[in-house]
């Protein structure tokens, strides 16, 4: 296939500037999953390889940043986080057009819905648990300097540029007015912490189906993917999107029954519980950071709704994705009318 999205010649051409060998004729298929970035499995009928570039309609700026993940990929090698070995990247789609990266393809499962559980066992699911917990345990224990990514993000006023982002990002994805947002983002203003942890690499996006695992091997967790939102920032705000992921309205934003929303899986109290136990993280203003993720998974949820009306290639019922986001950001409103660290210690 030579989808109209990735011209195959000017990829190969990449790929040869890189240094890559390449036979003579490319293929490639595009994986379901994201309704974000474009994803491919190219071959040439020797090697395999993943190729991202961005949506061809309604992306957001710093959403959909393929060379950023790249970047972070690519300082990640060799650390304890497992990530795809890195291969080229066009930053400003000269070769392509758009920007485009490529990395290796690594075997494996990607556990997206409930049903990819069933052959699971309650061990293996919770011993898969805890290695999630403890990989994003693990990036935050990089010390990003050492890895070259100083200068990656800005952790000076993270959170605070969190809610003005993911305002803003609101404002140009929208399909409808809902006061509540506003209210959401500005009680979120008014209730940011005084004091954040030490600034760590935040993936941005983190759950079980934006991870490659191998239940056969001794690391299950194979690669860490999806990295277009990372940056330096705070640790608190990855594990309290990873719990808000474990709601039904994530169902409604992936537009399938999501593995990552099952009963069989820690609740959200005992996934925070157990990073903060691995992770020596204060969660004492748990209620601020429960708030924020559920604003953010909105506004993730108005955006495919956006793109899916633009015309993007999104899937099945994205049109239907913002149908959560009243729900969602009342979530959030109650979250901040919280005291202390809930049932989270």
């Amino acid at each position: 296939m030579n989808d109209q999205a990735l011209n195959l010649a000017q990829l190969r051409a990449l790929l040869l500037d890189s240094g890559i060998a390449v036979a003579e004729s490319l293929s490639a298929h595009l994986l379901a999953g994201g309704r974000s970035n474009l994803t491919y499995r190219v071959t040439d009928g020797l090697s395999v390889w993943v190729v991202r570039r961005p949506p061809t309609h309604g992306s957001t700026p710093s959403a959909h940043d393929v060379a950023r993940e790249y970047r972070v990929m690519h300082a990640l090698q060799g650390t304890a986080v497992p990530v795809a070995a890195t291969v080229a990247c066009d930053v400003d789609g000269s070769y392509t057009g758009s920007p485009i990266t490529v990395s290796e393809f690594v075997a494996g499962q990607v556990i997206r819905e409930d049903t990819d559980l069933d052959d699971l066992s309650d061990e293996q699911i919770e011993a898969l648990s805890c290695e999630l917990v403890h990989t994003l345990v693990e990036l935050h224990a990089v010390d990003y300097r050492a890895v070259g990514l100083d200068g990656f993000g800005r952790p000076d006023g993270f959170v605070n540029r969190q809610i003005d982002l993911w305002t803003k990002q609101w404002h140009r994805v929208r399909t409808r007015d809902l006061t509540d947002v506003d209210l959401l983002a500005a009680a979120l203003a008014q209730r940011t912490p005084t004091a954040a942890p030490k600034p760590v690499i935040v993936h941005g996006d983190f759950r079980i189906d934006n991870t490659i695992v191998d239940l056969h091997s001794a690391r299950h967790v194979r690669a860490v993917v999806d990295w277009e939102l990372s940056t330096i920032g705070d640790p608190l705000t990855d594990i309290a999107l990873m719990c808000v992921y474990r709601s039904a309205a994530l169902n409604t934003v992936l537009g399938t029954n999501a593995a990552w929303t099952s009963d069989r899986l820690p609740s959200p109290d005992a996934l925070a519980q157990h990073y903060a136990l691995a992770s020596g993280h204060d969660l004492s203003q748990w209620p601020f950071y429960i708030a924020l993720a559920h604003f953010k998974l909105a506004v993730i949820a108005e955006g495919i709704a956006f793109r899916a009306r633009a015309g993007s290639s999104a899937g099945e019922g994205a049109l239907s994705a913002a149908a959560c986001v009243p729900e969602l950001v009342s979530s959030g409103l109650r979250a901040l009318r919280r005291r202390g660290a809930a049932s989270t210690p």
